[in-house]
């Protein structure tokens, strides 16, 4: 059975809560050990669905000043979770891009979407923030970490392409029954 629109829609809608990102987390032990304080989890990360950042370049016309031109993309990612200090309300610099494999994707083109991540996070960035972290400074990060979220009906091909890739990925184990019965509530597609 293929991945379906609707599985792939249910996990996106899920991981936007800070709680399901976290379980999320717990999936892929080491990146969970980046969460700054397990005492408050939901108050140590922001996420991020679709994810865009306003890109940063030195302007040529003017070398001699640091002023930036800015550009505004959206990132190929599915998710952005990105770390912050529970009691400072700050962004801390490690950042986990989040990319679930979507209905009829190939490896080329999920390894694809994390490679273009990885060039438009080499430069000057900020992310356009939730409105309620919008107050956040959201500058770009020193450690950017990809997830690869992928389904039990995901083609054998791409979980060897990830597992050569030395890629980390998670198999998402809900059922389909389950995800469906989640996707039935979610409005439909017009």
């Amino acid at each position: 059975m293929a991945v379906k629109q609707s599985h792939y829609e249910a996990l996106l809608a899920e991981y936007c809560d800070r709680d399901a990102a976290i379980a999320l987390l717990k999936q892929y032990r080491p990146y969970l050990s980046l969460i700054p304080s397990m005492r408050r989890p939901a108050d140590s990360l922001v996420t991020i669905p679709l994810p865009v950042a306003r890109l940063k370049k030195d302007d040529p016309r003017h070398s001699h000043s640091a002023k930036k031109l800015s550009k505004t993309e959206m990132m190929p990612c599915d998710l952005a979770i990105l770390m912050c200090d529970p009691e400072w309300k700050i962004k801390l610099d490690v950042e986990i891009m989040v990319f679930i494999h979507r209905p009829d994707e190939n490896f080329s083109e999920l390894l694809l979407r994390w490679r273009q991540t990885q060039v438009f996070l080499d430069q000057d960035y900020e992310w356009l923030m939730p409105e309620a972290e919008r107050h956040m400074f959201s500058d770009k990060a020193e450690q950017i970490h990809p997830l690869f979220v992928i389904f039990p009906e995901t083609s054998e091909r791409i979980l060897k392409g990830l597992k050569g890739a030395n890629l980390p990925y998670t198999v998402r184990n809900q059922t389909v029954s389950e995800m469906d019965i989640y996707a039935a509530a979610l409005p439909s597609e017009s």
